[in-house]
């Protein structure tokens, strides 16, 4: 199955997240399908690609909790 998850990026205590879309039975730096945006939550930014969310979404992607409120938050769910 197709999730889409956070993926962490950046250095020791200044993460940075990037959204994939990955495997579900990979693990959190595995080989992606697809960057739709990133996640900066010391900064408080995030950046969409909402055409290609929605093209994963449609083909049945399950996004994780955190990604879900971020959708949420965003209106794109």
């Amino acid at each position: 199955m197709v999730k889409l998850r956070l993926k962490r990026c950046g250095r020791k205590q200044r993460a940075v997240y990037r959204i994939v879309a990955i495997d579900g039975r990979s693990r959190r730096e595995g080989k992606d399908l697809g960057k739709m945006g990133f996640y900066d939550p010391i900064n408080s930014q995030t950046y969409l690609n909402i055409p290609a969310i929605l093209y994963f979404l449609e083909r049945g992607a399950q996004p994780t909790g955190t990604l879900f409120d971020i959708f949420k938050r965003a209106g794109v769910v």
